[in-house]
C-alpha cells in the first residue's frame, strides 16, 4: 500500500520545500526517504548512499538557494533524493532505464545539476571552479561540494582542497562520512561546539583577533594563528583539514535537522575562505534491510519494499568476472607470486573471491587508480605478478601511471579490464569504450579481448604465464554465452587468433565479446547462401597478420567487429593492410565499432541496436559491401 506523502506532494521544487516551517521537515525527509524506497525498489539502482543523505539533501536545499547557489555532488549515487525535489519526482520510476533519468547528476537533466558526476572525487575541484568563475563574474552566490568519505581516498579531492586553500576562495564542502570512521562521538555536545565555532560571535570575535594580531611582527602572528588553529582542532578535529586551509566544522549528526540546519546557516552566512563541514551519517538510514547490510544494498536489482528480497533473474551463465576471478585463484594456487589488486571495486570485480583465497596476497587501495597501477608496478619491479583488476572506464583515470609507470618501464603488470564495453543502466560515464584505443597506442603493451568465458580462462592464464611486459585483457559486464569451461585455463600463442568456422565468401573478424554475434550473423548469410568464416582475434596487439593476410586473400568480404571505439581494433587492422599494400580494389572491408557518440543507459540489448552492433547489423554490413542491401528487408523481416 502506498505511502501517503501530503508534505513531499507540496514539493515540486526547493522553492517550495523553503516555504514549509522547520518543524515540517522532519515529515519531509520521512516522506522522501518512503518514496526513494520506492522508487528504487521498481527501477534497481543505488539505494543505501541516497538513503543516507536524505536530512542532508533537505536541509541544504532549505538552507541554500539552489539553483542559483550551486549544488555539487560527488559521484552521484546519493542523487536520488536531490532528484525527487528538483522536479523530477514524476519521472523518478525512469531512472536508469531506456529514455529514463539518469542515475547519476546530468547537466542535461537539469538547472539543479550545475555539474555531471559519476566517477569518484570530482566534486571539489569542479565546485572549485564554479567559485572562481562566480567571483570572475562579480556574483555573491555560493557553492556547496558535497563529498562522500569513499571519495576522499582518491587523490584529487586533495588535490582540490589544496588550490582551494591556498587560493583562500569562498568555498563550502562537507564532507558525508558514512564509513570511515573518522568521526569522534556525534551528539550534544558536538553539535553545540559545531554550532558555536561556525557562528557569528565567534566568527566576530575571531576576526577581531586576527586584526589585531597583524599589528604583531609576522612570527608571533603566525605562532598565534597556529594556536588558535590547533585548540580548536583538539576540540572538534579536523586537524588535517584544516592543514590545507579549510575552516572545519563539525562533525554533526547528519541525521538530525535540528543540528544541520543552524550549521548550515552559519557556514552559508561566513564571507570568506573555504569552509569543510564534517557530517556523519548511515548509509541505508530508515530502511533495515539497507542498514544491515550496506554492501549488498549500495546498489540493488528490484526488490520487495517490504521484505527487502531483491528480484534477480536465475543466471544463465556464469558472470565474466567470476570467472575471471575463480581462474586467477586456479593460477594463484600454482604461484605464490601473484597478488590481486583492486581499486575500492572487490565486489564488482569479484576480487573479494580471490581475497578469501589470499587475504595476505589481495589489495583494495580504495578509489585510487593512479596509486593502483604505480603500486603493481613497484611489485612487478620486484618480482611479483600483479593482477591490477579495474573497470575499463576506470582505468582511464590511471592512464599516466600507464604510460610512465608501466608500459614505459616495460613492467609485466596484469590488467584485467571489467565492464569492457556497453553497461546497460550505468549508461555511458561508466562504460568501457576506450580501452582498446588508448592502450593499443603504447609501445610494449599486450592487448587481449575475451570472446567468451572459456576464453577469458585461458586469458587470465596467459597473462600469469607472461612476464616480458605490460598485457590487458578485457571482457564484458553480466553473463557469459554458456560454452563450457574448462578446469584448467590454457596458455595462449601471444598474437594468434582463431578460426571459429570457416568459409570462402565473406570473413568476419571479431575481437571480444561479440563473437556470439558474429556467428549469428554467419548463420543468417549461410541461410542467404553466403559463405562465411567467423575468425576470433583474441589478440589487437600484437595482431595475427598471417591470420588477417588470409582472411583478405580468400574472401571477397572482410569485416572487423569491436565493441571500442574508433581508433581500436579495426583501426589496427586497416593501419596494417595499407602497409602492406593488401587495400586493393577488390576487397571489400568494413569496420564496425561503437559509434562516435555518448549512448544512453538501456537494456543492453537495445543499447547494441543503438550501437548497431547486433548480428543484423553485421548481415547488413556484408551485404550492403557486396552491393545487395535490398536483401536486408527480407533479413530483419
Amino acid at each position: 500500500m502506498p505511502v501517503e506523502t501530503p508534505l513531499l506532494d507540496a514539493v515540486k521544487y526547493p522553492a517550495d520545500l523553503r516555504k514549509l516551517e522547520k518543524n515540517q521537515l522532519r515529515q519531509l525527509a520521512d516522506e522522501l526517504r518512503a518514496e526513494v524506497i520506492d522508487a528504487v525498489s521498481v527501477t534497481g539502482g543505488h539505494l543505501g548512499s541516497g538513503l543516507g543523505v536524505v536530512e542532508l539533501t533537505v536541509a541544504i536545499h532549505y538552507v541554500f538557494n539552489t539553483p542559483d547557489d550551486r549544488l555539487v555532488w560527488d559521484v552521484g549515487h546519493q542523487c536520488y533524493p536531490h532528484k525527487v525535489l528538483t522536479g523530477r519526482r514524476e519521472r523518478i520510476r525512469t531512472l536508469r532505464q531506456g529514455g529514463g533519468l539518469s542515475g547519476f547528476t546530468k547537466r542535461a537533466e537539469s538547472e539543479y545539476d550545475p555539474f555531471g558526476a559519476a566517477h569518484a572525487a570530482t566534486s571539489i575541484s569542479a565546485a572549485l571552479g564554479f567559485a572562481r568563475a562566480r567571483d570572475h563574474l562579480g556574483r555573491k552566490n555560493n557553492v556547496v561540494a558535497v563529498i562522500g568519505d569513499g571519495s576522499m581516498s582518491a587523490g584529487m579531492a586533495y588535490e582540490g582542497m589544496n588550490n582551494a586553500g591556498h587560493l583562500g576562495t569562498r568555498l563550502i564542502v562537507i564532507l558525508n562520512d558514512n564509513d570511515m570512521s573518522i568521526a569522534p562521538p556525534v551528539g550534544a555536545m558536538s553539535a553545540y561546539l559545531a554550532r558555536a565555532a561556525s557562528g557569528k560571535l565567534y566568527q566576530g570575535v575571531r576576526k577581531i583577533s586576527k586584526q589585531f594580531m597583524k599589528r604583531l611582527p609576522p612570527a608571533l602572528y603566525d605562532k598565534l594563528a597556529k594556536a588558535e588553529e590547533y585548540g580548536r582542532a583538539m576540540v572538534t578535529g579536523g586537524t588535517l583539514f584544516e592543514e590545507l586551509g579549510f575552516y572545519y566544522v563539525g562533525p554533526i549528526d547528519g541525521h538530525n535537522l535540528d543540528h544541520l540546519i543552524p550549521v548550515l546557516e552559519n557556514v552559508r552566512d561566513m564571507d570568506d575562505g573555504p569552509v569543510l563541514v564534517h557530517v556523519v551519517t548511515k548509509k541505508g538510514k530508515g530502511y533495515p534491510p539497507a542498514e544491515q547490510s550496506a554492501d549488498k544494498y549500495h546498489g540493488v536489482a528490484k526488490f520487495d519494499v517490504v521484505s527487502g528480497k531483491q528480484h534477480k533473474g536465475a543466471p544463465n551463465a556464469p558472470a565474466y568476472q567470476k570467472v575471471f576471478a575463480k581462474a586467477l585463484i586456479k593460477e594463484a594456487e600454482k604461484d605464490p607470486l601473484i597478488v590481486g589488486i583492486t581499486a575500492a571495486m572487490p565486489s564488482g570485480t569479484s576480487l573479494d573471491l580471490f581475497a578469501e583465497a589470499f587475504p595476505d596476497r589481495c589489495y583494495d587501495v580504495g578509489i585510487a587508480e593512479q596509486h593502483a597501477v604505480t603500486f603493481a608496478a613497484g611489485l612487478a619491479a620486484d618480482g611479483m605478478k600483479p593482477f591490477c583488476a579495474i573497470y575499463s572506464t576506470f582505468l582511464q583515470r590511471g592512464y599516466d601511471s600507464v604510460v610512465h609507470d608501466v608500459a614505459l618501464q616495460n613492467l609485466p603488470v596484469r590488467f584485467p579490464m571489467d565492464r569492457a564495453g556497453l553497461v546497460g543502466a550505468d549508461g555511458p560515464t561508466h562504460a568501457g569504450a576506450f580501452d582498446i584505443a588508448y592502450l593499443g597506442c603504447l609501445p610494449n603493451m599486450v592487448l587481449m579481448a575475451a570472446g567468451d568465458e572459456a576464453e577469458l580462462v585461458h586469458m587470465t592464464a596467459t597473462a600469469a604465464a607472461y612476464d616480458e611486459g605490460p598485457i590487458a585483457f578485457r571482457y564484458p559486464r553480466g553473463e557469459g554465452v554458456g560454452v563450457e569451461l574448462p578446469e584448467q585455463g590454457r596458455i595462449l600463442e601471444i598474437g594468434k587468433g582463431r578460426i571459429v568456422r570457416e568459409g570462402t565468401k565473406v570473413a568476419i573478424l571479431s575481437y571480444g565479446a561479440r563473437l556470439a554475434e558474429a556467428i549469428k550473423a554467419a548463420d543468417s548469410l549461410e541461410a542467404h547462401g553466403l559463405s562465411a568464416t567467423v575468425a576470433d582475434a583474441r589478440f589487437a596487439k600484437p595482431l595475427d597478420h598471417d591470420l588477417i593476410r588470409q582472411l583478405v586473400r580468400h574472401h571477397e568480404v572482410v569485416v572487423t567487429v569491436e565493441e571500442g571505439s574508433v581508433g581500436g581494433f579495426g583501426a589496427f587492422v586497416l593501419h596494417f593492410l595499407a602497409g602492406e599494400g593488401l587495400l586493393d580494389a577488390g576487397l571489400k572491408i568494413r569496420t564496425m565499432t561503437l559509434p562516435d557518440v555518448y549512448i544512453d543507459q538501456d537494456k543492453p540489448e537495445k543499447m547494441y541496436d543503438v550501437a548497431r552492433l547486433n548480428a543484423p547489423h553485421i548481415v547488413e554490413t556484408v551485404m550492403k559491401a557486396l552491393g545487395r542491401s535490398a536483401e536486408v528487408v527480407n533479413l530483419r523481416g
